[in-house]
């Protein structure tokens, strides 16, 4: 047997370098690297509002997601100039609002609810004559998972529309974040889940983070495997399939587009506003 030269550490592993082989190496290391360590804030991934509570950190900031199409349309409704949106949860909660002269908004199902003039396709709040305005929003998904959220220390608006944007606002935080996903009805669904990996891989890669959630890395090696092209990955989604048959094919493609807008919608006592530099 070949004896080690004098001086040489003894490679155990031939795959593993000499200078991550020696425990003592590895504890110097963290000791001298420790506040990279302590610095670090943790990210989860909630994939259903029906979960949130196994999640739920009164001090961490939560992202929700609903791409197709609530938290898409509630960016672009803020790039193009409403002023407020008010979440509600429920159809009743929607027409007492009505009655009271609020302009409203109600989604079921993917359609239009009847006696409503908007829903929550993102084409619908780029219309000029919404600017300024206060909307009133109660959506299948989206908006009960705001409600779900609305004790954390914040809640933010993510979809695909404002990717980067709200990945480099989270790295400025200094706080642990979930990424909760509206899903369909209390279930997992594919596109949220996407969402969520697409923004867990941001944070991450910036070592600002880290995450112990088996459901942010089956997010991120989803997103890793889809990011080339999410239209064809989701084709045999129910979601999106559910939207083609209501022919809402180029809702879909424009949800599924990213970083088509630098805003953050955030909420704030009950209501979203937009976000401004002195509230970050």
């Amino acid at each position: 047997m070949a004896s080690t030269p004098a001086g040489t550490k003894k490679q155990i592993n031939p795959h593993i370098p000499n200078n991550y082989l020696f425990p003592i190496d590895f504890l110097l290391f963290v000791i001298q690297n420790r506040d990279l360590y302590l610095m670090a804030y943790n990210v989860q991934v909630c994939f259903s509002p029906a979960s949130f509570s196994l999640f739920r950190d009164d001090e961490a900031i939560v992202v929700v997601i609903d791409v197709l199409r609530a938290t898409s349309a509630i960016c672009t409704a803020f790039e193009n100039g409403v002023k407020k949106i008010i979440p509600v949860s429920t159809l009743d909660e929607a027409f007492d609002y009505k009655k009271q002269g609020f302009l409203v908004a109600a989604e079921r199902d993917g359609s239009i609810v009847e006696g409503f003039h908007l829903g929550n396709s993102p084409f619908s709040y780029m219309d000029e004559n919404l600017k300024d305005k206060t909307i009133v929003l109660t959506t299948t998904n989206g908006t009960k998972a705001i409600n779900a959220a609305k004790n954390a220390h914040k809640v933010a608006i993510g979809s695909f529309l404002n990717l980067n944007t709200i990945a480099e606002w989270l790295c400025e935080q200094e706080r642990n974040v979930i990424l909760l996903c509206a899903g369909w009805k209390d279930k997992f669904n594919m596109e949220d889940s996407l969402f969520a990996g697409a923004l867990a891989e941001q944070l991450l890669i910036t070592k600002k983070f880290t995450s112990d959630c088996d459901s942010a890395r089956a997010s991120v090696h989803l997103w890793n495997f889809a990011s080339e092209d999410l239209y064809p990955f989701l084709r045999n989604s129910s979601h999106r399939n559910r939207l083609g048959r209501l022919n809402l094919d180029k809702d879909i493609r424009y949800c599924l587009t990213p970083n088509q807008t630098f805003c953050i919608p955030v909420l704030e006592e009950g209501v979203l506003i937009k976000l401004e530099k002195d509230l970050a």
